[in-house]
C-alpha cells in the first residue's frame, strides 16, 4: 500500500512554493528573460504539486500489478507539470489549439504507458518465505 501522508506533504510543499512563487513573480516583475524562465519553473512546481496527491489517490483507488512505487507517482506528476509548461509555452506563441493539446496529451500518456510496460518486464525475483 502506498504511503499517502509523505506524498501529500510533498505535493503540498511543491504547490505552495509553486503557486506562491507564481503570484509573487506575476505581481512584482516584468516579463524579461530570467523571470520568464522562472515562471516556467514555478509553473512546473505548481502543477506537479497540485496533481501529486490526486495521482496518489488514483493509484491507491485503482491499484495495478505491480503496484506503483512512490517514484512512479512523482514521475507522473512531473510529466503533468511538463505538459502544462508545454501548453503555456505554446499559448505564449499563440499556436496552441485543442487538437494540438490533445495530441500532446496522447504523447505524454503513451510515454508513461511505455515506461510502465518497461518496469513490468524487468525481472524481480520474489523472496521465498521458507528458504
Amino acid at each position: 500500500m502506498l504511503p499517502f501522508l509523505p506524498i501529500f506533504l510533498l505535493g503540498l510543499l511543491l504547490a505552495l512554493i509553486g503557486w506562491g512563487g507564481l503570484v509573487l513573480l506575476v505581481l512584482t516583475t516584468l516579463p524579461t528573460m530570467i523571470p520568464r524562465w522562472l515562471f516556467f519553473f514555478l509553473l512546473t512546481l505548481a502543477a506537479s504539486g497540485t496533481v501529486l496527491p490526486v495521482l496518489a489517490f488514483l493509484h491507491r483507488r485503482f491499484p495495478s500489478e505491480p503496484p506503483a512505487e512512490p517514484g512512479v507517482i512523482v514521475r507522473e506528476a512531473i510529466l503533468v507539470g511538463i505538459f502544462v509548461d508545454i501548453l503555456s509555452w505554446l499559448q505564449l506563441g499563440k499556436v496552441l489549439n485543442p487538437a494540438l493539446a490533445g495530441f500532446l496529451a496522447a504523447g505524454v500518456i503513451v510515454i508513461e504507458i511505455l515506461l510502465r510496460m518497461y518496469e513490468r518486464t524487468r525481472f524481480k525475483p520474489k523472496e521465498h518465505l521458507n528458504e
